[in-house]
């Protein structure tokens, strides 16, 4: 092995080239960060990244973090899959045909009362793309390599020490160097391992399989969802199929190969048909676990994505609540390497991430309380049904599964304050989203006040952007962080106090 004193340093290495890993770099390195990426498997996606099973939703802050970055118009998969954009409050549109599901049961996206969100703009990303993971992934590793990231495949890490100053990595017989160490590197996380973080949560109660076969009788089964007595299938389309059945997880437990024959076996007692598998092409297994680490950090070693916080991916939260991770740690991460961090910028990471990775891992258990095979699940599973086919029930649901209920506990008394900022279009025809794109915050002021702009001119990495815009909400001014959060708002004269407090907290002073 190769002396890790001899090899260059990195700012950060990230273990796990997923689309988690790979964003995160690309917000490092767009910050000027030096970036290694380390991945286990090759380079080639797995069969499983392509679409059906690679297809997974966005919600609309993914959507709006990739636009916010000029990553949106390259997912040509999303351009043919997309969700038809919602209407917003401000104007009528056309209404999605899709939407998601809670436990199987479908929303209703034509109840949803849109004016519950008064932030949405006609110019507002989709609330939803269905995107497939190999294409995302590509994008994201396009970005990032131009913007310098090193990714190395079939490199996976083995070991890591750390010291106050630095962490050094062996990889499959290399010694790397980096100033800090995030993993990146999925549900059964080598750095989350090795770096001693426990985790605390529940244990399976299913085992998953998601499979590509061939069938001889095909009519026997319906496409779609299937809800049984017995478990769950679901036929996307034909030639694949994904099952759920209630053993305690203990198959994937195993590791057993799944055969044809087994696979069989179960879908003939799930479906109660005697459906003939002729064929099985690919087969993996997974489980509805659902465990969160402690905390995110220890020392200089990081986690973030599915290394953070595993569960089942009901309902597609997973991704979403990854890329978030991401997009938080990003510009937060790099103001610390810089060395111009506001103090505890870094510790707020664990404080806003954590908890919306409990939120999602109970979103999964509530899912699977009424998917069990049990005459009190049927009864909870009908009664949420009837919750769904309601306005304030297909709203509720609505909000979490597109994301636009988060609010960040930021402080500040203008309810915008903690949410995703609208996408405002502005008078040079320019949008807020376009503004973040070098991935600075912004002090946005429609009023072009000249005490703003020269409070503006005193933090590092935050610009001025001012001018009307064509719908302002009633707002004057706002301050957005790097990941497009609102962190100060207000709809009349400024306090000027408020204001450097908020900026104080984000944006380190330009003398320092």
């Amino acid at each position: 092995m190769k002396s890790a004193q001899s090899q260059p340093i990195y700012d950060v290495i990230i273990s796990g080239a997923g689309p988690v890993g790979l964003f995160l770099a690309g917000e490092l390195a767009l910050a000027g960060c030096s970036v290694l990426v380390l991945e286990k498997a090759p380079a080639a996606p797995s069969p499983f990244k392509q679409l059906p099973f690679g297809a997974r939703g966005l919600n609309a802050p993914s959507v709006a973090a990739l636009y916010r970055r000029g990553l949106l118009p390259e997912l040509e998969v999303a351009k043919r899959l997309a969700f038809p954009q919602a209407a917003p409050a401000a104007g009528p549109g056309p209404r999605p045909q899709g939407g998601g599901h809670f436990a199987g049961i479908q929303l209703q996206v034509d109840k949803i009362d849109y004016a519950q969100w008064p932030y949405r703009l006609p110019s507002a990303t989709p609330n939803q793309l269905l995107i497939e993971m190999a294409e995302l992934e590509a994008v994201l590793a396009r970005r990032a390599q131009a913007l310098g990231v090193l990714i190395t495949y079939e490199l996976g890490i083995t070991d890591f020490q750390q010291t106050a100053d630095e962490v050094a990595v062996q990889a499959g017989g290399h010694a790397f160097r980096g100033k800090w160490l995030v993993g990146c590197d999925g549900s059964r996380s080598v750095v989350r391992k090795l770096g001693g973080f426990e985790t605390a949560g529940t244990e399976p109660e299913f085992t998953g399989y998601s499979t590509q076969i061939e069938l001889v009788d095909p009519e026997k089964i319906k496409l779609g969802r299937q809800v049984t007595p017995t478990g769950m299938y679901m036929q996307p389309q034909p030639g694949y199929l994904i099952l759920q059945y209630f053993d305690g997880g203990a198959f994937h437990q195993a590791q057993m190969p799944v055969t044809r024959e087994h696979l069989q076996a179960l879908l003939r007692r799930i479906s109660g048909t005697d459906v003939t598998i002729g064929a099985l092409h690919q087969a993996s297994t997974w489980t509805d676990r659902a465990r969160q680490a402690t905390a995110y950090r220890r020392g200089r070693v990081l986690l973030a994505g599915d290394a953070a916080h595993i569960h089942s991916p009901l309902g597609g939260q997973g991704l979403n609540l990854g890329l978030g991770d991401a997009l938080n740690l990003g510009w937060k991460l790099a103001a610390t390497i810089r060395g111009n961090a506001p103090a505890g910028l870094l510790d707020t990471y664990e404080v806003e991430q954590h908890p919306l990775g409990v939120r999602v891992l109970d979103w999964s258990r509530a899912q699977v309380a009424l998917m069990r095979p049990t005459p009190a699940a049927r009864a909870l599973y009908a009664i949420v049904g009837d919750l769904l086919d309601t306005p304030d029930g297909a709203t509720y649901f609505a909000g979490r599964l597109w994301g636009l209920a988060t609010q960040y506990p930021l402080g500040g008394g203008h309810p915008l304050v903690g949410r995703s900022v609208p996408n405002f279009e502005l008078a040079d025809g320019t949008t807020i989203g376009e503004h973040l794109r070098d991935g600075r915050g912004i002090l946005l002021d429609f009023e072009a006040e000249a005490n703003l702009q020269t409070l503006a001119r005193g933090y590092s990495r935050l610009h001025y952007v001012a001018g009307p815009a064509q719908e302002q909400l009633g707002l004057r001014a706002a301050l957005i962080r790097p990941d497009g959060l609102v962190a100060w708002a207000t709809d009349r004269a400024p306090d000027y106090d408020a204001l450097r407090q908020a900026a104080a907290r984000w944006f380190a002073e330009q003398h320092e």
